[in-house]
């Protein structure tokens, strides 16, 4: 008999994952219980930007003429547990207030609310990011607290998804991670990700401790390269190098590689900044603080460059206060192809010029009511073109491919003066020399 797949939490991961299961060919049942966003995701309307994942629903949520009917949605429990074989728990994790440490009332709340309707054999499939031994805290929960006691289960399979690819990275994983203790465990997820592992997903078993400890590693040395490149970034300006260049021959390096070495105004996100600071807290607890000592110093670097573009765009205005400046924002969000400025350097790089007396104006394709709702006392516009109209200086900040394929030219007609500031060495400078432009990149030369 086909597998019952439930998903407790629908947001940006849990709706992603409960679409893709259905695209694979599972009935689907997603839990929430936020009411507001169980009726849009009824509807077919995605919780956030995300591409790809609104047609997906379209084709798979029952009640929509010609879709599969495979995917529904509930705020019952009772129904989630007598419905599924396999539940992801796919919650959120933030950051504790005024901590470091990783906030996991999300998760201990749908274990405790799922498990008195686990009544026959099942397998909870952790999926959110957690502080390593919480697998095991919740596997002796379930034991305890299920009446289907030793039939039900426990895995750790973290999510590995990248905000603007999440549909593809859940369809066709670069690699699935499962923590389990017993074969029947193992089997289940054989057969959940049976098509991605037959198209040729790499399929990791490990001990619960290793899975958890996968993502927030992950985590850790992305954000480490991304603070590397941003540190030899303040070098080369020291030293008048170009870190453009520098990061393209270490990139040839295939034990470097090119990726996540483009110097910026650092890393943002839901994720990157709350996972290190959670891991550091984590490994205090064990003990073995001194082992991650060196990302305190990854997230000193990432949070200083936002302060450097502010201070970098007060010297190109002549060094003074930027009172009556005219200051125009490319980019809200914390990356480009998403809606989601949690921790947006973007966003708060505009806030503190704000702060300061600049008059500043925000566009972004499609973070644009996020950050609204976020900076409410922003200026906002509705294209490029109009938010560059009068600036005495123009801030590109999220590396939007819309942003690359601006006309210098016009822009440059509609600006009080020509002068750039690229935050993400994501722009041709030769392109806005050409046009008339004063570019400064990032720890990279003026001419």
């Amino acid at each position: 008999m086909a597998l019952k797949i439930t998903v407790i939490g629908t947001g940006y991961l849990g709706a992603t994952h409960a679409a893709a299961m259905a695209e694979l060919g599972f009935e689907v049942l997603g839990l929430d219980v936020v009411p507001e966003k169980i009726e849009k995701l009824r509807r077919g309307e995605v919780p956030m930007y995300e591409p790809g994942l609104e047609e997906l629903l379209h084709k798979h949520v029952a009640g929509i003429e010609g879709s599969s009917g495979r995917l529904r949605f509930t705020m019952d429990w009772a129904e989630a547990g007598e419905f599924g074989d396999v539940h992801f728990v796919c919650v959120n994790t933030p950051q504790r207030h005024g901590e470091y440490a990783c906030d996991m009332s999300y998760v201990d709340s749908a274990i405790a609310s799922l498990a008195p309707h686990l009544k026959g054999p099942a397998l909870v499939v952790g999926k959110s990011t957690v502080p390593v031994g919480s697998a095991d805290r919740l596997a002796a929960y379930l034991a305890e607290h299920a009446p289907a006691g030793a039939d039900v289960e426990l895995a750790w399979n973290p999510e590995f998804l990248r905000e603007g690819f999440a549909v593809e990275d859940t369809l066709h994983p670069d690699r699935l991670v499962v923590g389990v203790r017993g074969e029947r465990a193992e089997k289940l997820l054989r057969e959940v990700y049976a098509t991605p592992v037959a198209e040729g997903s790499p399929f990791m078993v490990t001990d619960f401790a290793t899975a958890e400890l996968v993502k927030t590693s992950a985590n850790s040395f992305l954000a480490t390269k991304i603070s590397f490149i941003n540190a030899m970034a303040e070098v080369c300006e020291a030293a008048d190098g170009d870190v453009a260049k520098l990061a393209e021959a270490i990139g040839y390096d295939d034990r470097i590689g090119k990726k996540f070495l483009r110097a910026g105004i650092g890393f943002g996100g839901g994720c990157l900044p709350k996972d290190i600071r959670a891991f550091m807290a984590r490994a205090g607890e064990l003990g073995a603080d001194q082992a991650l000592t060196f990302l305190r110093e990854i997230d000193s670097i990432n949070m200083r460059q936002r302060g450097r573009m502010v201070e970098l765009t007060r010297q190109e205005l002549g060094g003074g206060a930027f009172l009556g400046k005219r200051v125009a924002v490319l980019g809200a969000t914390f990356k480009p192809d998403s809606d989601d400025v949690r921790d947006s350097p973007a966003l708060n790089v505009a806030g503190q010029i704000h702060l300061q007396g600049g008059q500043v104006t925000v566009y972004d394709p499609k973070g644009m009511d996020n950050a609204r709702s976020l900076f409410p006392t922003l200026g906002y516009a509705d294209s490029a073109l109009e938010a560059v109209r009068g600036a005495d200086v123009v801030l590109h900040l999220t590396e939007w491919r819309e942003f690359r394929e601006l006309d210098a030219q016009a822009l440059g007609e509609a600006a009080a003066q020509r002068l750039i500031l690229d935050g993400r060495n994501a722009l041709d400078p030769e392109v806005w020399r050409k046009a008339g432009w004063r570019y400064r990149g990032m720890g990279r030369p003026t001419a």
